[in-house]
């Protein structure tokens, strides 16, 4: 008997070292599968002083909040939760929350007027691009530090011009049912337009098609805040009499401003914060 138990517990410790970034998903949490510490050295005094249960909790009110818009222009992520943020980021219950928003976002459609038998051409559909349409989790993984650390803009955007970014979990089939609804689609991007043949060409790669314009921010647009300049471009379409049903990205600043649009639709992201 001793030694099936001792059989047992063996077999348990080596499954649960097993589980991986991937794997996270908040019910594990509540099934008591807890991740592990940082091992950052800026951080380990501070993650020794806390029991794993609390600081799960303050890194996962904090990231919530920030989805919340409550923490607002931070930097950099607290160190202590740079772990966190990575193992969310990484995890099936960030797939399984972009999936919810685009589920819900497809429920939204049905409830408008624009079908493809009607659409008069003036109706519109917004998405940012990074972390939106494209995934910026492999240049993280690789170059970045999930928020650890300011980012930089000159190696990240090198890492843009190589066009590899993979689409986000559900977007191809969301943007393609959009698409063929009638819908005119704009991609709206805090991008800078030297970065336009390679964002085009990213974008066929990973199963876009079909938009209606693509904007990108040229030396004028750079003199502007990025909610000033996604605000522009809402106001430029409405002149134009274009309805704008919905917009789509992973920073408030996609929302900021007038005109408001319809219905905004926010995806996860807690490494980073543009105003």
């Amino acid at each position: 008997m001793a030694r099936s138990v001792l059989l047992s517990l063996a077999l348990a410790s080596v499954f649960i070292g097993m589980v991986s970034a991937r794997d996270w998903n908040i019910l594990n949490q509540l099934k008591g599968v807890k991740p592990t510490t940082t091992t950052t050295k800026t951080s380990q005094n501070r993650v020794a002083s806390l029991k794993g249960p609390n600081l799960n909790g303050y890194c996962e009110s904090w990231r919530v909040n920030v989805e919340l818009n409550n923490i607002r222009d931070f930097k950099v992520v607290p160190q202590e939760c740079v772990w966190f943020v990575q193992k969310y980021m990484t995890s099936s219950q960030y797939e399984d929350d972009v999936e919810m928003a685009v589920d819900e976002a497809i429920l939204y459609l049905g409830k408008t007027c624009c079908e493809k038998k009607k659409c008069d051409g003036m109706d519109a559909w917004i998405f940012d691009i990074d972390d939106t349409l494209l995934s910026t989790i492999p240049y993280h993984k690789s170059y970045g530090s999930f928020g650890g650390e300011q980012l930089n803009t000159t190696k990240f955007e090198e890492w843009q011009s190589w066009g590899e970014a993979p689409a986000l979990p559900n977007m191809v089939k969301l943007f393609h049912e959009i698409r063929e609804r009638g819908f005119k689609i704009f991609l709206v991007s805090s991008r800078k337009e030297y970065l336009r043949s390679a964002t085009v060409e990213n974008l066929i790669e990973a199963g876009y098609h079909g938009w209606s314009n693509l904007l990108l921010r040229g030396e004028e647009e750079e003199k502007k805040s990025i909610r000033k300049y996604k605000a522009d471009v809402r106001e430029w379409l409405t002149s134009l009499g274009y309805r704008v049903w919905g917009v789509m990205g992973s920073q408030w600043n996609s929302f900021a401003g007038c005109p408001v649009p319809k219905r905004t639709f926010k995806l996860p992201n807690s490494i980073y914060y543009v105003a």
